[in-house]
C-alpha cells in the first residue's frame, strides 16, 4: 500500500517563498551577477541598497514573471521580469524607486516589466513622494514586439503627468538606447556615471550606416558628452557610489510633492554672519573676471551647494543649498565663463531650473552680474530670441519668493531678464559697485554722442569726457535707487543677513497666477 504524501506544511511553504525571493535578489544565474560587476557594475539590489537607507526597502511584485510565448521566451520566466521596484526611505522620508535588472533579459523592457514600472509611478504620485529610476536596461524587448513599445507609451505618460507634481530623478547607470531614453528625459534631473552610462537615439551603429559617421559609444552618448555637449545630464560622477550618494543629497533638499514647502534643516551658521570677504571676491573693475561659485559659496550655509549642469552652460550657474536651514535656488551669471553674456544654452538651462524651483516650491536668489545678450550670427540664426524668452518666460510665470541682487553690471534686456525687479522679483537689491543700465558707459558714448565726437578736434579726449558724463548721469550705483527699480543698495558684506532676513519674510508668500489650462512657453 503507497504511503499518502503529507501536505507541505506551514513552515515548509514560508521556506519555499523565502528560497524563491532570495534566488530573485541573487539571480538565478551566478554568472550574470559575475559579468555585470567585471563591467564595474552593481545589481539592481545594491543600487538600491545604495540609494536607500538601510534596511527600508520593501519590493512591489518580486515574484512577477512575463505571460509572454514565441522565440523561446515561455521557457524562460524568471522572477521580477528584469525591474525590482518598491518603495524605501531617504533619511527617512518615503521614496519610490525601480532599478533594471541588467542580469534578466539584459534589463529589456516587456509586458510585465513595464506594468510593473507604472504601478510604482502611480503609487508614487499617490503617496506624494519622489520617484528615482536606476537604469540599465536594453530597451524594448524585442520578442514581444508592440506590447513593449506600448509599455514605454504608459510610462511616458506617467512621466508627463507626474512633472511638477513629485520630483522625478533618473541614473543612468547603463546603456540606455532609442525611445527608452525620453523617459529620463522627461525627468526633472538625469544622473550619469562616467564609462557605464550611455544614451541615444540610434546606436553608433546605425549612425555609421545611415551617415557614414563612426563614433564610439561613449562619443555618442556618454555621460561627458551628455554632461557639457547636450545638456541631457545634469550631473556627472567617476563612480556609482559617489553619485548615489549625491542622489540621497539631491533628494533630502527636495519636497516630497508640490504641495510641501522644502525640508528645513539645522545649522550651525549664523544667519547674520558677515561676508565680508565678497569684497575681496569680486573686483571693482567690471571687466576682470572672478568665479561667481565662490560668491555663492560666502553666502549658503557652511559653503554647502550643489551645482546643476555644471559642465554645460557654464557661463549660467544655477545651484540649490541652503540659508539660514532653507532651501534656496540660485542662478547667478559666471563672469569666469564668456564674460557672464546670456546665450542661449544658458538661458535654456536657466529657464529649466527656474521652473523646477517654482515646481517645488523653492524659493530663488539670483545673483546678476552680466554685460547683456552674447551677439553673433550663430546666436541669431539659431533662436537667440525664442530660445532666450524661455528664461524671461520663467521667471515672469514663477511664483516663489524671488530676490535679485546686482552685483556689477547690469545691461540691456539681460538685466531685465535676470529677475528684475519690473517682472516682478520681490525684492531688488544691488551693491554699491552696480551699474544697470541700457548699456555699458563707453558703448553708450559710442551711440548717443558719436557726431560730436567724430567733429571734435580731440575725439579721444571728448570720448573720455563723454563717458564719464554718461556715467554720472546715467549709471551712478543710485540711479535704479532713486526711482524705485531697486529696493535697497546693500552694504555687500550685510549680504547673507539681509537675504536672510528677506527670505524669512516672504517664507509664506502666496501669490497665484490667473485661471488657465497652462501657458504656452517660447520654444
Amino acid at each position: 500500500m503507497t504511503a499518502v504524501q503529507e501536505p507541505p506544511t506551514f513552515a515548509e511553504h514560508v521556506g519555499e517563498l523565502r528560497e524563491l525571493k532570495e534566488t530573485a535578489r541573487l539571480g538565478a544565474d551566478p554568472r550574470a551577477t559575475e559579468r555585470q560587476h567585471a563591467k564595474g557594475k552593481l545589481t539592481a539590489y545594491e543600487r538600491i541598497d545604495l540609494l536607500l537607507d538601510p534596511g527600508s526597502f520593501t519590493e512591489v511584485e518580486p515574484l512577477r514573471r512575463h505571460r509572454a510565448t514565441g522565440f523561446g521566451l515561455e521557457g524562460k520566466r524568471p522572477h521580477t521580469d528584469g525591474v525590482v521596484t518598491g518603495w524605501g526611505t531617504v533619511e527617512g522620508r518615503t521614496v519610490f524607486v525601480y532599478a533594471h535588472d541588467f542580469r534578466i533579459f539584459g534589463g529589456a523592457l516587456g509586458e510585465a516589466h513595464a506594468e510593473k514600472i507604472q504601478k510604482i509611478m502611480d503609487m508614487a504620485v499617490a503617496a506624494g513622494s519622489p520617484l528615482v529610476s536606476l537604469n540599465d536596461g536594453a530597451g524594448a524587448r524585442i520578442q514581444e514586439g508592440v506590447s513593449a513599445l506600448a509599455g514605454y507609451g504608459g510610462i511616458f505618460q506617467r512621466n508627463t503627468r507626474a512633472s511638477g507634481v513629485i520630483p522625478q530623478i533618473s541614473v543612468m547607470l547603463g546603456a540606455c538606447a532609442g525611445g527608452a531614453a525620453y523617459s529620463p528625459a522627461l525627468t526633472d534631473f538625469v544622473f550619469a556615471v562616467r564609462g557605464i552610462s550611455q544614451m541615444f537615439i540610434t546606436g553608433p551603429d546605425v549612425v555609421r550606416a545611415v551617415t557614414g559617421e563612426k563614433v564610439t559609444h561613449d562619443g555618442l552618448g556618454g555621460a561627458d558628452v551628455h554632461g557639457s555637449s547636450s545638456g541631457v545630464a545634469h550631473f556627472v560622477y567617476d563612480d556609482e557610489e559617489t553619485c548615489l550618494a549625491e542622489v540621497r543629497w539631491l533628494l533630502s533638499m527636495l519636497p516630497s510633492h508640490n504641495r510641501e514647502l522644502p525640508p528645513a534643516a539645522v545649522t550651525g551658521d549664523p544667519a547674520d554672519r558677515g561676508v565680508d570677504r565678497l569684497v575681496e571676491l569680486v573686483p571693482l573693475d567690471g571687466n576682470r573676471s572672478y568665479d561667481m561659485r565662490e560668491v555663492i559659496a560666502e553666502i549658503v550655509d557652511d559653503g554647502d551647494f550643489m551645482e546643476v549642469h555644471a559642465q554645460w552652460g557654464a557661463n549660467l550657474v544655477c545651484a540649490l543649498g541652503r540659508l539660514d536651514g532653507e532651501v534656496l535656488g540660485v542662478v547667478a551669471n559666471q563672469p569666469a565663463a564668456l564674460a557672464g553674456v546670456l546665450d542661449i544654452t544658458a538661458s535654456e538651462k536657466g529657464a529649466r531650473f527656474v521652473q523646477f524651483c517654482d515646481a517645488f516650491n523653492i524659493p530663488l536668489l539670483t545673483l546678476v552680474d552680466v554685460p547683456g545678450f552674447l551677439p553673433g550670427v550663430d546666436q541669431e540664426h539659431e533662436g537667440i530670441i525664442r530660445r532666450g524668452a524661455k528664461l524671461l518666460y520663467a521667471y515672469c510665470n514663477a511664483t516663489v519668493p524671488r530676490i535679485s541682487v546686482v552685483l556689477r553690471k547690469a545691461y540691456g534686456g539681460a538685466y531685465i531678464v535676470m529677475d528684475s525687479r519690473s517682472i516682478g522679483a520681490d525684492l531688488a537689491l544691488a551693491w554699491p559697485t552696480n551699474e544697470i543700465a541700457v548699456m555699458g558707459a563707453e558703448a553708450a558714448a559710442d551711440v548717443v554722442f558719436r557726431r560730436e565726437i567724430a567733429a571734435s578736434d580731440d575725439p579721444a579726449t571728448t570720448r573720455e569726457q563723454k563717458i564719464k558724463e554718461y556715467r554720472r548721469e546715467l549709471v551712478h550705483p543710485y540711479y535704479a535707487a532713486e526711482r524705485g527699480l531697486v529696493d535697497d543698495v546693500i552694504d555687500p558684506g550685510d549680504t547673507r543677513a539681509v537675504l536672510a532676513r528677506a527670505f524669512a519674510m516672504l517664507r509664506r508668500k502666496d501669490a497665484d497666477l490667473p485661471r488657465r489650462k497652462h501657458g504656452n512657453p517660447p520654444q
